[in-house]
């Protein structure tokens, strides 16, 4: 691959009191990430220099005001400066307002570049929510703000660990809210999208499984009516548009089955339905990104971890997969809007 045919991925910090400096430098340690890619540090100088110090590593930073001025080589880290304000006073392992605005300040960079195509994806190293609201950014988390900063209504956070894909219709919400969203018209459109994600990803007939929401997928209104009277519907309007969905399928059988291999995507429900079995099984090396996004986005799919945050133990592996399938997608990229 010719050096200018390489997608620029841009690697967000996170927030700067967790471990996203650290994996985003372990990462770029990494001399096979640079042959798949040209990946750019967007956030804090100081903050990667300082990373870098405490990991004894042999890398130096390079600060970079556009993407296109990057050298992207093995042993350099290019830095475009996304914050505006002196973060050596952040203390790792604590939520700070300061921190939560230096991780939205990267997410709004970085955004702002990809839908400019001066860089090909995104993606993020983790931000803490308490410290992102308490700077007075309002989200709950990355794919609500990013959904806001591209100003996408149909979207939704997927899950990647190995042959399993999650998609979710419903996620930071309380269980009892979660209840009033598990509705027909948003059923289907996140079936939609699982199957347009799928195409994305070179799946040709995509095989989209749909989970309960109750115990036992209701048991035929034993447990529960929302199969009967919201997910099945949505699941049969859905075929009717040719797309290979089926169930609802009880929720503690069907993510062992996709794992293994019989369907290419689960459409879970709530959050935890759809993140357990992700993160049982990868929890080192998952991944997220945002289906519906005008923009590809991927994200490492654990949390900023600051009980070990500037100790120099965080794994990076999750923040290569991101990387990495962020690379394949800006590479395989075609429309995917309905």
């Amino acid at each position: 691959m010719n050096h200018d045919e390489r997608p620029i991925i841009g690697l967000t910090m996170g927030d700067p009191a967790g471990i996203g400096p650290e994996i985003i430098v372990k990462a770029m340690n990494e001399p096979s990430l640079f042959e798949q890619c040209r990946p750019l540090a967007i956030g804090d100088l100081a903050t990667f220099q300082r990373a870098i110090a405490q990991l004894g590593l042999s890398l130096a930073a390079n600060s970079i005001t556009r993407p296109a001025d990057g050298q992207y080589h093995h042993g350099l880290i290019d830095v475009l400066q996304a914050t505006t304000d002196d973060l050596t006073s952040i203390i790792p392992g604590q939520v700070q307002p300061a921190a939560g605005k230096a991780a939205a300040e990267c997410v709004i960079k970085a955004t702002q570049l990809a839908l400019t195509g001066q860089i090909d994806a995104i993606a993020t190293a983790p931000l803490n929510k308490d410290a992102l609201n308490q700077a007075g950014y309002h989200y709950p988390g990355h794919t609500e703000m990013l959904a806001d900063l591209t100003g996408t209504k149909d979207f939704s956070l997927t899950l990647i660990a190995g042959k399993l894909r999650v998609i979710h219709v419903t996620t930071h919400v309380s269980m009892r809210k979660a209840l009033d969203l598990v509705e027909h018209p948003r059923i289907l459109k996140i079936i939609r999208l699982a199957d347009r994600f799928c195409r994305y990803l070179g799946i040709a007939a995509p095989r989209v499984a749909v989970a309960g929401f109750n115990c036992h997928a209701g048991e035929n209104g034993l447990f529960g009516n929302e199969e009967i009277e919201q997910i099945r519907p949505a699941v049969e309007e859905a075929r009717r548009e040719g797309i290979d969905a089926s169930g609802p399928w009880p929720g503690d059988t069907i993510f062992y089955r996709a794992s293994k291999g019989e369907f290419d995507i689960v459409v879970a429900m709530y959050h935890d339905q759809g993140h357990i079995p992700v993160k049982m099984l990868g929890f080192e090396a998952g991944v997220n990104t945002t289906a519906g996004l005008p923009i590809i986005r991927t994200s490492v799919d654990h949390g900023t971890a600051f009980d070990i945050a500037g100790q120099g133990k965080a794994n990076a592996g999750s923040m290569l997969e991101s990387v990495k399938l962020a690379a394949n997608l800006a590479r395989e990229r075609r429309p995917v809007n309905a």
